[in-house]
């Protein structure tokens, strides 16, 4: 365990600078902290859906995936530093498969909305698409791992059929695009 924060501001990072996990300071507006900044805001966001009522296999994928993003964030945090594997993003891709088994094909695009919990999930997929482009942009001059833009694309996908999912269960269903609403 790394170090126990006893104080919550250190007065450091008044001259607009923060630490990175390796010890290097770097401006708070580098590409670098707005990449695992957005990571954890999504990972907040995850949390907004899991202070909603959902069904338990659904908080269960939630909770592990928060701990997840924590991962990524200290993979950003930490120039060279690998948390994020293959594995899992099988695993992300496992249970998107099992979530989406039983929903019917689009046909539609979906808006979002569907319900408090859907809707919130559909925000959470917003901000993970947003991490994601943050890490290529990331990547286009310093070293971002492979795994963890495929971790961040997967997830917003996940993300999704999970909305798709919560806006079922809720009883609201899904909110589909009327593209015919502008004809006549």
């Amino acid at each position: 365990m790394g170090n126990r924060l006893s104080k919550i501001y250190t007065r450091t990072g008044d001259d607009g600078s923060t630490g990175l996990g390796d010890g290097s300071r770097v401006a708070k507006d580098s590409a670098r902290v707005t990449a695992y900044g957005t990571v954890d805001e999504a990972n907040s966001a995850i949390g907004i859906v899991l202070a909603c009522d959902i069904p338990e296999d659904v908080r269960s994928v939630l909770v592990s995936v928060q701990h997840q993003l924590f991962d990524l964030g200290g993979e950003l945090c930490i120039p060279g530093h690998a948390a994020i594997f293959d594995a899992d993003i099988q695993r992300l891709e496992d249970q998107l498969d099992a979530f989406n088994a039983d929903l019917p094909p689009l046909k539609d695009f979906i808006l979002p909305g569907g319900g408090l919990a859907a809707a919130h999930c559909h925000l959470a997929r917003t901000i993970c698409r947003r991490a994601e482009r943050e890490s290529v942009t990331l990547s286009h001059h310093d070293a971002v791992r492979p795994e963890a833009i495929r971790y961040l694309n997967r997830l917003s996908d996940l993300l999704f059929v999970i909305a798709r999912v919560l806006a079922r269960a809720s009883g609201h269903g899904e909110v589909l695009w009327n593209h015919e609403r502008r004809k006549g």
